[in-house]
């Protein structure tokens, strides 16, 4: 008997702890929100969409005008540096130039080269750089940029003299260069669309 008494509080105890553990499934079991995955169509359209959508950001606010300057530092030296090489092709720059821009120091760079000149420029850094003006066009943003920047430069010719600057000498630089950007573009990268020396 004291066996089946047994049985009994076991059988009991299991019709508990599963009455138990149904109730609490039924309450921490339910969802939500929707965590499921989305079906092919919609998911094609919602990725679609939050890639392609275009994001209209005209607000060039105090951070994003600090934002702006570290990035056009940084083109800025890039660009010098970039022309300074032989090449003759501004591989690392091409994508930082409009295609005026960019055709410009092509021409500049064929012309040096045919003259069998080569230049030699240290890039030693940049002193300043301030916004001048910034303004937008229709749905182009337009920034102006002064830059003060110390460099030594050189051209040499075929048989190394010198023919315009000082290898020794420091140069202070003064340039004004004009950045633009669409603003309704995904693509957030700026370009260098004209130079004022």
């Amino acid at each position: 008997m004291s066996y089946s008494f047994e049985y009994i509080d076991i059988i009991l105890l299991a019709m508990i702890a599963g009455f138990i553990f149904l109730r609490l499934r039924g309450i921490l079991g339910k969802r939500s929100g929707f965590d499921g995955k989305i079906s092919t169509p919609i998911e094609k359209s919602f990725i679609k969409t939050t890639i392609n959508k275009k994001v209209k950001n005209d607000n060039f606010d105090l951070i994003a005008q600090q934002d702006f300057l570290k990035g056009a530092k940084i083109a800025y030296e890039t660009i010098i540096t970039d022309f300074s090489d032989s090449d003759n092709k501004l591989t690392t720059s091409k994508n930082l130039l409009s295609k005026k821009i960019y055709d410009q120091f092509i021409t500049a760079l064929n012309e040096r080269n045919g003259k069998g000149h080569y230049a030699e420029i240290t890039f030693i850094g940049i002193n300043s750089a301030n916004i001048k003006e910034h303004k937008k066009i229709e749905e182009t943003l337009r920034v102006t940029v002064d830059f003060v920047s110390e460099m030594i430069t050189c051209i040499r010719d075929k048989d190394k003299k010198i023919v315009v600057g000082d290898p020794e000498k420091v140069k202070k630089v003064y340039d004004t260069w004009i950045f633009s950007r669409d603003v309704e573009s995904v693509n957030p990268n700026w370009l260098l669309i004209e130079t004022i020396t």
